[in-house]
């Protein structure tokens, strides 16, 4: 984690986040520093209820097939607790899992297991992305007619059960929730318009999926005008390498990182840099001859 920084470092800095769960600590974390601070929640977590897949899942583990469980969430771990309860209580699930070789890709997964009294035997070390992930399973074990079961987020994860299938495993995915745009936009909305027209200094971002939702909400010209404004005024923070492969995608560049992906140090980093960078970011835009206007 980057050094404390100084008390107030980021006054008079205007941020808008998009995080939607955690997003008042995240606020309060970022006013402890003296930003002003837009929160503007971009995605719900909905849980996808009479969930077959999920209850497909519960009879293969009862009888005995399932070999490896692959848990890539700590919310969909507990999701899939609760959507299983009414059919199988927490301590029996514990039970038929245990009997699974469990996988966690990160810290959140591996506390939902803590929950039900089971540890992970393979943990994909930070920055907790499918690849070191992928990279821990090569390291633990030989995947070769596995019966692989894969607990999935928002969306699936192409590339990873396509380097599981390559391995030669037989993969179940099993998705527990989907992510979907706010019930009340307007806050989302309120922050874009702050970046798109120069009021605001730095966007957050804390998963991959909020650059896709803040475009949807926009019509392309929209859209066109805030990525604009994002990649030649507004600096880009990003939680870590999966949300700034996703911002990537979309042609921005990540002007700040933290070495690890947690709010903490992500608020570390902002303490730090962004003073900095949102003044050579203003630098380079006053000096652009074509730079934007509001």
């Amino acid at each position: 984690m980057p050094p404390p920084a100084e008390p107030g470092a980021l006054a008079g800095l205007r941020i808008v986040t998009f995080e939607s769960r955690r997003a008042e600590e995240l606020r309060r974390m970022l006013e402890r520093h003296g930003a002003e601070v837009w929160s503007a929640p971009a995605l719900r977590e909905v849980a996808i209820e009479e969930n077959e897949a999920a209850v497909d899942l519960l009879e293969e583990l009862s009888a005995g097939q399932v070999d490896v469980t692959i848990l890539l969430t700590g919310v969909g771990t507990d999701t899939l607790v609760r959507a299983l309860a009414p059919r199988c209580p927490p301590e029996r699930l514990a039970e038929l899992l245990g009997r699974t070789r469990l996988v966690a890709r990160g810290p959140k997964p591996v506390a939902a297991l803590r929950r039900l009294g089971l540890v992970p035997e393979v943990v994909a070390p930070e920055p907790n992305t499918w690849r070191e992930l992928l990279a821990a399973l090569d390291s633990a074990m030989d995947l070769r007619g596995r019966r692989v079961v894969v607990q999935e987020y928002g969306r699936s994860n192409e590339a990873l059960l396509a380097a599981l299938a390559e391995r030669g495993a037989q993969i179940r995915s099993v998705p527990v929730y989907r992510w979907a745009l706010p019930e009340d936009c307007g806050p989302l909305l309120a922050g874009i318009e702050r970046l798109s027209d120069g009021r605001a200094d730095i966007a957050v971002f804390t998963t991959a999926v909020q650059i896709d939702h803040v475009l949807r909400v926009l019509m392309p010209s929209g859209a066109d005008r805030l990525l604009r404004a994002l990649a030649e005024r507004a600096v880009i923070a990003s939680i870590g390498p999966t949300a700034t492969e996703a911002l990537a995608s979309h042609g921005l560049r990540v002007d700040i990182q933290p070495a690890q992906p947690k709010l903490g140090p992500l608020v570390a980093t902002l303490a730090r840099d962004a003073a900095g960078q949102v003044a050579r970011k203003r630098a380079r835009s006053a000096a652009s001859p074509d730079g934007i206007r509001a």
